[in-house]
């Protein structure tokens, strides 16, 4: 595997199998065994510690990112908080952390917040972790479910309370449906993947979900609740006839997934299958030229796309008080969004690697981070 390189002002962090070169310029999710990280050659290393807050959907992969990054970089700290996306967007908003994991960019208003903290050009939006958000069922004798937009709108709002009400049962003639209630676990935090899941939803069944897409769950809803992806995971898996929306590097065990109906077709979930859905999608219009902000298309058709996609992101600062700060982040993110910090994540969390367009992209914006003169 090739090492990515950029400008002379950024910070290269490559973590291959066997072997690391770094330069520099200056949870609650189930997890997989991290990857071993030997560093066989390093003509500067950064130090010090680096603190984010954020998505939970990120904790494989964050996980597995600070361990690599940590065991190549002996006097380098990466400490992170896998309290929500909402918990992060507001600590890089308010000085307490350095770096948010989100699964939502950031808004416009919250852009123009970011400044205070930030300098001028306030904060970027980089995407660093794609994956499919899976409908996770647990139905004891039922394995294989399909399902539309405008059912899993109603499944969720609690207007299909069980699990052989007809409308599950025209898209699954096959299946022996069980005469069980149906259980709906949403996220009790303010949660990208809610945010994502109920953006889907209000795209692709209008008629069905009324309610405007958030990162907080309607108040008005009932269905379960919990905190966290690993909350919403191990209520559904004690709960026979729950289901939920998670993060599909979370969902294993008993669990099943559901097969998203996109045009007249139905898409299994897969990592492939989330990528085809991101390059569909368009830049965020009104933007700093750094900012890698996606608009995704819920209602594409093309075949084998999985639209129930997140694109999470690191949410950093343009500018930071002091030169250190800014060689560890950029070395960080720059190991983040490389071919092997990208597979590192793919390994341990089942996320689509960044198409080499988002890491070239990527790495650019990473470049244009500096410190307060």
């Amino acid at each position: 595997m090739k090492a990515l390189r950029i400008g002379r002002h950024a910070a290269v962090a490559v973590i291959a199998a066997g072997a690391l070169a770094l330069t520099a310029c200056g949870s609650d999710n189930a997890t997989n065994t991290p990857q071993s990280a030997t560093p066989s050659a390093a003509a500067v290393k950064v130090t010090g510690t680096l603190t984010g807050i954020g998505s939970s959907a990120q904790g494989a992969a964050m996980d597995v990112w600070k361990t690599n990054f940590a065991s190549a970089n002996q006097g380098a700290t990466v400490q992170y908080s896998p309290d929500g996306s909402g918990a992060g967007r507001k600590a890089i908003l308010d000085g307490s952390a350095q770096f948010a994991g989100s699964d939502a960019y950031l808004k416009d208003e919250e852009l123009a917040s970011s400044k205070d903290k930030c300098g001028p050009d306030g904060a970027l939006n980089i995407p660093v972790y794609i994956s499919p958000i899976a409908v996770a069922f647990n139905l004891p004798d039922v394995k294989e479910l399909k399902l539309d937009a405008a059912t899993v709108a109603k499944i969720f709002r609690g207007q299909i309370a069980m699990w052989n009400d007809p409308a599950i049962a025209a898209l699954n003639p096959d299946a022996k449906l069980p005469d069980l209630k149906v259980t709906p676990v949403h996220r009790s935090d303010d949660s990208g993947t809610t945010s994502n899941f109920t953006d889907y939803l209000a795209a692709a069944a209008p008629e069905a979900w009324t309610d405007k897409a958030g990162g907080i769950w309607p108040e008005a809803l009932g269905g379960e609740n919990a905190k966290g992806t690993s909350g919403v995971v191990k209520t559904v898996t004690d709960t026979p006839g729950a289901i939920t929306y998670a993060d599909d590097s979370a969902v294993s065990g008993k669990l099943g997934t559901a097969q998203i109906k996109v045009g007249s077709s139905f898409t299994k979930i897969s990592a492939d299958a989330a990528a085809k859905a991101v390059d569909a999608g368009k830049p965020v219009e009104g933007r700093n030229a750094s900012d890698l902000s996606i608009k995704l298309d819920r209602t594409t058709t093309i075949e084998g796309a999985y639209p129930i996609v997140l694109v999470s992101f690191h949410v950093v600062c343009t500018t930071y008080d002091k030169k250190e700060t800014v060689d560890l982040v950029k070395a960080f993110e720059t190991y983040v969004v490389s071919d092997a910090g990208q597979k590192a994540a793919a390994d341990a969390a089942k996320s689509a690697p960044l198409s080499k367009t988002l890491q070239d992209k990527a790495l650019k914006s990473l470049e244009s981070i500096k410190a307060k003169a």
